[in-house]
């Protein structure tokens, strides 16, 4: 099939939860597209498609997919496969499909696993979105970092010695992915004497934000969407 009858894919970056953070090309492209497509957990509403919800023109076609997260590498590519046939049979068809990702696509983004599956038989653009990264430390009024700073981005998953590790090394640094890992994060965090500057903050931009005293928050109820922000100690 020539790539000019087939549909164009864009991976659109919504931001990290308010919807006046969408960029101008993300809603013109968005409000553009025959086909909308965005993925959820199981029986769970999107957080991307809610996010752009008042912007959508009602009369799109919305796909809806799934991708697992926590899974071995090789058990997810199977599923994840799967998962994007449908905007894969759009595409074929020739309809240009927008794939909506929270943050930004390329930022630990869910549009990669469609990105890499697709981009190759597809023209595929990406649209960069405001990510957690930047909109965690303005919404906590925390500048950053300074100067020559070194900033390190850890996923709280990682085991407790190279969580160590790595903050060992560092100036500033952001703890992404938190869930259930939290309590061994804020361990690490006191036993390294880091706990006074660390700042904890959930579903930043979101209507539902909140900011929570380290040693005040309830481990049970950290969401996937929160992050330590560990400031640099120093000040310019």
């Amino acid at each position: 099939m020539n790539l000019k009858t087939k549909g164009r894919l864009y991976g659109i970056g919504v931001g990290p939860g308010d919807p006046e953070l969408l960029t101008l090309k993300a809603l013109r492209l968005l409000q553009a597209a025959p086909v909308i497509a965005y993925q959820s957990a199981t029986d769970k509403e999107s957080i991307a498609r809610a996010i752009v919800a008042q912007y959508l023109t009602g009369n799109q076609i919305e796909v809806l997919f799934h991708l697992p997260r926590a899974l071995e590498p090789e058990k997810a590519k199977s599923i994840y496969d799967k998962e994007i046939e449908p905007i894969a049979a759009h595409l074929a068809a020739g309809q240009d499909v927008v794939v909506l990702c929270e943050g930004d696509p390329f930022f630990y983004g869910s549009f990669m696993y469609v990105f890499t599956r697709l981009s190759e038989q597809y023209q595929t653009e990406v649209v960069p979105g405001v990510s957690s990264l930047m909109a965690c430390p303005v919404a906590l009024s925390v500048p950053f970092t300074y100067y020559n700073d070194i900033l390190t981005v850890l996923p709280a998953p990682l085991s407790a010695e190279e969580l160590t590790t790595q903050l060992l090394t560092t100036d500033a640094a952001a703890i992404m992915k938190l869930g259930r890992h939290f309590p061994k994060v804020r361990d690490i965090l006191h036993k390294l004497g880091l706990a006074s500057r660390a700042r904890y903050i959930e579903r930043a931009t979101m209507a539902q934000q909140r900011i929570i005293p380290l040693d005040e928050v309830d481990p049970a109820k950290v969401p996937y969407f929160a992050m330590i922000v560990i400031p640099s100690k120093n000040r310019l």
